[in-house]
């Protein structure tokens, strides 16, 4: 299998933060802002949507390893928005920057790995 993907490849993902979103509702702690599993959810998209339309048929990526710093707090009804640029090709293995802001400032940055997989093949392993 050949992939198609080129570095530099980017998307943006966004949302207006809503109770559903909070620390607290999540479980992850008691205040009510945005979640940090919901911020890394955000970029994960952000890094999945990036490379979607440049794999083969039948493939697709699952998340391998986040390392993310959560540097900002967003109160509930602020939009938010998750960056990620492919910045590593290693075979299936693939490498992104991710960022994620709000209305005032950045919230989040780090890095994010996918591996390209045969999605057919993989739900028949697991």
């Amino acid at each position: 299998m050949e992939l198609n993907l080129s570095l530099g490849l980017k998307c943006k993902e966004e949302k207006v933060v809503s109770m559903n979103d909070t620390a607290k509702v999540f479980g992850s702690g008691a205040a009510e802002v945005f979640a940090t599993p919901m911020m890394i959810g955000l970029m994960e998209a952000a890094a999945m949507n990036a490379v979607k339309d440049y794999l083969p048929e039948g493939h697709s990526t699952v998340g391998i390893l986040v390392n993310i710093k959560h540097i900002g707090a967003t109160k509930v009804g602020k939009r938010v928005w998750a960056e990620a640029e492919l910045i590593e090709i290693d075979r299936k293995r693939l490498v992104f920057k991710v960022e994620a802001y709000d209305e005032d400032k950045k919230i989040g940055e780090g890095f994010h790995e996918r591996f390209v997989i045969n999605e057919e093949k993989f739900m028949n392993m697991i």
